[in-house]
């Protein structure tokens, strides 16, 4: 298996940082992952799937939401602090604009039926843009079967056993570092 050649990496600016996750975060709204996988891999090339998965695995182990960490830590490692700062605004400004207008709408409304059926709708679609993105940073993963069993003891540690993620983590990282010392040549 060779790997994918790294693509041509511009100096990005601020404003390029700001604007590119500005509109990750506009049109991804509630289910932004994978629109930021599709721009920073498909779209500008800024990462290519491997890098982004690299990436990605490390934010998902950090506290807080993995999408913003994805921006702060693909922000700060184009354009350190400022560039982190660029990103995580740019992600979370009409995020955070268009939540507190819906915060006073369902005040306002969220009592009516209609309301109500159509959040019932929404959740739906979020399950399928989870499951989306899951499967699509998994397929290149999965291709080697100690990345199957890994992947099969993760889940039944979470969702068999109904362990806390930190457990999960201090259960499996050796494992998967012995792993992946092993398969290095």
């Amino acid at each position: 298996m060779t790997a994918e050649p790294p693509p041509a990496r511009p100096n990005l600016t601020h404003g390029q940082l700001f604007s590119g996750f500005f509109q990750a975060g506009i049109m991804g709204f509630g289910g932004v992952l994978p629109i930021i996988r599709r721009l920073l891999v498909d779209d500008r090339r800024w990462l290519t799937q491997v890098e982004f998965n690299e990436l990605f695995s490390l934010c998902q182990s950090l506290p807080g939401a993995n999408v913003v960490n994805l921006s702060f830590a693909f922000g700060a490692r184009e354009a350190g602090a400022t560039g982190a700062a660029c990103a995580v605004l740019g992600l979370l400004s009409a995020p955070v604009a268009i939540v507190l207008c819906l915060v006073w709408l369902y005040g306002k409304y969220g009592a009516l039926p209609p309301v109500r059926h159509a959040l019932l709708g929404l959740a739906a679609t979020a399950a399928g843009l989870a499951l989306g993105s899951g499967l699509r940073i998994a397929t290149p993963i999965l291709k080697l079967p100690r990345n199957i069993a890994l992947a099969a003891a993760v889940y039944g540690l979470a969702f068999g056993l109904h362990l806390s993620l930190p457990l999960i983590v201090l259960l499996t990282l050796p494992v998967s570092l012995l792993l992946a010392w092993r398969a290095v040549p």
